[in-house]
């Protein structure tokens, strides 16, 4: 009789159509294989917005984790809710010895909250966190700077105020923003210094003089300075600011490893929660409509 696998040959324990159908996530996990075994840690991924549901998809990334053991995070986000990434900053950080997080590409606002509660950033070149100005999400999902929809609202106030028929114009550019949503703008923005410390505080390694000193260094570059919700706080901005960034070498098997996995993410244009032991994508947002 013939052998059922020629020697050498190991076979997926899947059925072939499955294999097939599933084959980007199991190349994924190879990668998430090689990166733990080579830098004896648990590899997580999250690509993004920050919202409250994330709680429950990032718990099941950690749900297991071991307190002993590091835990590292490859984040991607535009931003979000920042009272949810402290949550998730301080859910990280119960669940491992020490909490590196990676940044690819962009972890704007929220993701940047979480950032500040790490023991390490992994940045390089193509890294970019943001000013933590809150952003509030408007009805077909957009995410929109609270100091810009402040602002907007109250300079179509003074237009209108000066020329009563202009009303109708300004009514309908915001259409989508209401009295309830400018309030909660207005008390995200009141919060933004609490949340800064309250975020740096999620690293619980970190002593109070720490603490005090971190939050007057970052103070004006990520709240009062900011001129845009989107300007760029690169790798070293973020460590002239006092931030445990560490310099990735874009020629690191580290970072190769990384880099793979941020490109598999970017071209199935999903979002995703992943790692050894769980993975789930799914669309983003329709945000057209």
């Amino acid at each position: 009789m013939e052998p059922s696998e020629p020697p050498g040959l190991a076979l997926p324990g899947q059925s072939p159509l499955f294999h097939a159908e599933q084959a980007d996530r199991y190349e994924r996990q190879q990668l998430f294989s090689s990166y733990q075994e080579a830098f004896s840690c648990r590899l997580i991924a999250v690509v993004d917005q920050i919202l409250p549901y994330s709680v429950t998809l990032f718990e099941e990334l950690i749900y297991d984790a071991d307190p002993d053991e590091d835990l590292h995070l490859i984040l991607v986000t535009p931003g979000g809710d920042g009272e949810t990434a402290v949550r998730l900053a301080r859910s990280a950080q119960s669940r491992c010895r020490e909490l590196t997080i990676i940044v690819p590409d962009m972890a704007k606002s929220a993701g940047t909250i979480m950032a500040l509660g790490a023991h390490h950033l992994l940045m390089a070149p193509t890294s970019d966190l943001g000013p933590i100005d809150p952003q509030i999400q408007v009805a077909n999902g957009t995410l929109v700077s609270a100091k810009d929809m402040i602002a907007a609202v109250d300079e179509a106030t003074e237009r209108v105020q000066s020329a009563p028929e202009t009303y109708p114009i300004h009514a309908a550019l915001l259409a989508d923003v209401t009295a309830l949503l400018v309030q909660q703008a207005r008390a995200a923005l009141a919060r933004t210094d609490d949340m800064l410390e309250e975020a740096l505080r999620a690293n619980t390694d970190r002593s109070e003089e720490e603490v005090a000193a971190l939050r007057a260094s970052l103070a004006q570059p990520l709240i009062t300075a900011a001129k845009s919700h989107g300007a760029i706080f690169g790798m070293q901005e973020a460590h002239d600011a006092g931030l445990p960034v560490k310099f990735a070498d874009p020629l690191s098997v580290q970072w190769q490893i990384v880099w793979r996995l941020w490109a598999k993410y970017f071209t199935s244009g999903q979002r995703c929660y992943e790692g050894v032991r769980a993975s789930r994508m799914f669309p983003w947002p329709d945000q057209s409509q």
